[in-house]
């Protein structure tokens, strides 16, 4: 079982059944699975991104400068972090919530040491805005929070359940990997996450597992070991 986790998650799921914004369902489904593996005593940093509400590179495309349209996904990304954060302590778990730019009171500062020494008291930390800077994704943040931590593994929860030869929503010929190597990402042009967070991932020997976050008790799968994902690895 791993002692210390970087959970991310995609703002796009959170939308559950909605077109837009945060499905309350989808949350707390979220937080009792995060429950479920806190309890066991996993250590659990988490960066969630901010496509449900506004994607920065989205928004250059439709006239926004690009620097201020990444700041305000950076916000979005806050706005998802506070979400959790109740939505967890509405089920009894502590939480704490990091902001990689400044905006106390609605978050504390970010710092490696801070997240750890909250992670050692039982709190899970959900560190927010990204990297603090515009053309780097919550996929890269989540890669360096997770490198930061000191995380055993990265598990990046999305909607399907592991790393396929093609999208598996496009294509029904698509076959699933249970491990795959970084360098046969690279091969084979698989965007599972953009290349600076792969490459990151990959020269700091972080491993990423893929899985289905959306089905319930996945997560604390994923955490018993059960192969129901994709595991990358050197």
């Amino acid at each position: 079982m791993f002692k210390r986790i970087l959970l991310k998650l995609s703002g796009e799921s959170l939308m559950g059944a909605k077109q837009y914004g945060i499905d309350e369902q989808r949350l707390a489904d979220y937080a009792r699975q995060i429950k479920d593996i806190h309890d066991l005593g996993v250590e659990i940093g988490i960066v969630i991104g901010g496509g449900n509400i506004f994607r920065g590179l989205s928004g250059a495309g439709r006239g926004f400068d690009r620097v201020k349209g990444d700041q305000m996904g950076m916000c979005a990304t806050v706005i998802n972090s506070l979400a959790l954060s109740s939505a967890l302590e509405a089920v009894g778990v502590k939480s704490r919530v990091l902001t990689a730019i400044r905006m106390e009171p609605i978050g504390e500062f970010y710092t490696k040491w801070r997240a750890i020494e909250a992670m050692e008291r039982g709190e899970v930390v959900i560190m927010s805005g990204g990297t603090g800077n515009p053309y780097f994704t919550t996929d890269t943040g989540s890669a360096l929070r997770g490198i930061e931590i000191e995380a055993d593994v990265m598990l990046k929860g999305t909607r399907v359940d592991g790393i396929y030869t093609a999208d598996p929503e496009r294509d029904p010929t698509a076959t699933k990997f249970e491990t795959i190597t970084y360098d046969e990402i690279y091969a084979r042009n698989l965007r599972i996450m953009d290349l600076t967070a792969t490459t990151l991932c990959r020269e700091n020997k972080l491993p990423i597992y893929v899985f289905n976050m959306d089905k319930d008790g996945n997560l604390l799968r994923v955490i018993n070991g059960e192969p129901i994902g994709t595991l990358v690895t050197l």
